[in-house]
């Protein structure tokens, strides 16, 4: 396991932050950790990382305990923030210097590394330039390159999407995807876009410092999200039809929507009133659905 956590907790004040969660997270996985903002998410990462004190549980990283050996786990680990941490006044090539030289990376060392930073995440037209003549989407390439230049073995990104376009959230997937692929990084997520929570191998949901849901997104969906059928036509008729027979029903603009507890209830339906599927479309659930029946939140609006 590259993460091993077992029941944490941290306090501050009266407020208990992380309140006895437990989870692992295997070696070569995209783990996504989920919650509104407060959840615990930030406290979590910030005790893996060293950054804070925790106030009970254990917490090992690549092996090693974070109270004995925080050094050693603090060269393991790769961080980006939400928050860019780099110096705008710096160009690019003093930010990856001065991080590299950090972890004792000098020289011919450091040359080879940013090499393959620019490689990797087509920096080397902008070495040059100071960070706050940079876009949003190439300070973010730059965090990331910050973030790798040690050669981790464990990736936290902390909604490393936010805000940027989508070409440059691709651009950014695309590296964390590669990097997987080719050398079996392990990466620990957090972020509000479940699209990108629904590619990950596991998931935690922490709600009020409790873990209140894990397990893959397939298995998530399934014990939590409901499935639907959408009508086009024939609106007013499965309307009519569903509410007798108990169901959910939600009517928009142009559709009749209907919650079903599987999508293997349609081919009944379809038996029993085929005049209604005249324009349909059947969904499964999805994160968005499951978040929201957990912790009765929508993850968007935080």
């Amino acid at each position: 396991m590259v993460i091993e956590i077992e029941n944490l907790e941290k306090s501050f004040k009266e407020v208990k932050a992380v309140d006895n969660i437990s989870f692992n997270v295997k070696e070569g996985e995209l783990f996504a950790f989920l919650g509104v903002n407060g959840a615990g998410k930030s406290t979590t990462i910030n005790i893996i990382s060293g950054v804070l004190n925790k106030d009970s549980g254990i917490v090992k990283v690549c092996g090693y305990d974070i109270d004995s050996h925080p050094d050693v786990i603090k060269s393991k680990i790769g961080i980006v923030f939400q928050n860019s941490v780099l110096d705008k006044k710096l160009t690019v090539y003093e930010n990856l210097k001065y991080r590299a030289n950090l972890y004792g990376i000098f020289g011919n060392e450091f040359k080879e590394r940013l090499e393959e930073m620019c490689e990797l995440l087509d920096l080397k037209e902008i070495l040059k330039r100071p960070l706050m003549k940079l876009s949003g989407g190439q300070k973010r390439r730059i965090d990331i390159a910050r973030a790798l230049i040690h050669k981790p073995q464990l990736l936290i990104l902390d909604e490393p999407t936010t805000g940027l376009d989508p070409k440059t959230r691709i651009t950014v997937w695309n590296v964390i995807d590669k990097l997987r692929k080719e050398n079996g990084l392990t990466v620990f997520l957090t972020t509000h876009y479940m699209e990108e929570a629904a590619v990950a191998d596991y998931v935690v949901i922490l709600d009020s410092g409790k873990k209140v849901a894990e397990g893959t997104p397939h298995e998530l969906k399934n014990k939590y999200a409901s499935d639907f059928i959408k009508f086009y036509n024939n609106r007013e008729e499965a309307e009519s039809y569903f509410s007798k027979l108990g169901y959910t029903v939600n009517a928009g603009r142009d559709y009749t929507e209907v919650e079903l507890k599987s999508t293997t209830e349609v081919s009944k339906f379809f038996k029993e009133k085929p005049k209604l599927f005249d324009d349909f479309e059947v969904l499964k659930g999805n994160m968005d659905n499951v978040f929201l029946k957990v912790t009765g939140k929508d993850l968007k609006d935080v």
